[in-house]
């Protein structure tokens, strides 16, 4: 898993610069209501972070089978990432991916194979879920960084 590890760090140290450089016009606009913001799209990526954070943790020492489900909107909406200084949310997300990356490389090898709830019917092993966490962070990075 460190090859993930290493992938998170390298996506991080990229996108930190890029996202650093967008205009508050930019990370603040709503395509509609019902629709999240930049600011907002980072939050949630914070949220995942803080989420996966708790699994990876709690699966090292079996305790993650019966983990609580993750309300994304619900999360985003009590945090109120749209009224947050853009800087401190790329500041924020930057070093808690760099935190988990730690304990993805400290993890013991045996724990990969632990049983994590991720709000499926039934738990996954906790490599499917880091393995998860990349590929939901490249997904929502990918448009947090188009154009509006």
């Amino acid at each position: 898993m460190e090859h993930i590890a290493q992938e998170i760090r390298t996506i991080v140290k990229e996108t930190s610069e890029l996202l650093s450089r967008m205009e508050p016009d930019e990370v603040s606009y709503k395509e509609g209501p019902n629709k999240w913001s930049k600011k907002e799209m980072l939050g949630h990526l914070i949220d995942s972070a803080a989420n996966n954070h708790q699994r990876f943790v709690r699966a090292s020492y079996y305790a993650a089978e019966e983990f609580p489900q993750y309300s994304q909107i619900d999360w985003v909406r009590i945090q109120q990432y749209h009224e947050s200084e853009w800087p401190e949310l790329v500041a924020l997300w930057s070093a808690y991916n760099r935190h988990l990356c730690h304990v993805i490389e400290h993890l013991p090898e045996e724990a990969f194979s632990a049983p994590c709830n991720i709000g499926r019917e039934e738990p996954v092993q906790l490599g499917f879920v880091i393995e998860d966490y990349l590929r939901h962070l490249r997904h929502h990075l990918s448009k947090l960084l188009e154009k509006t």
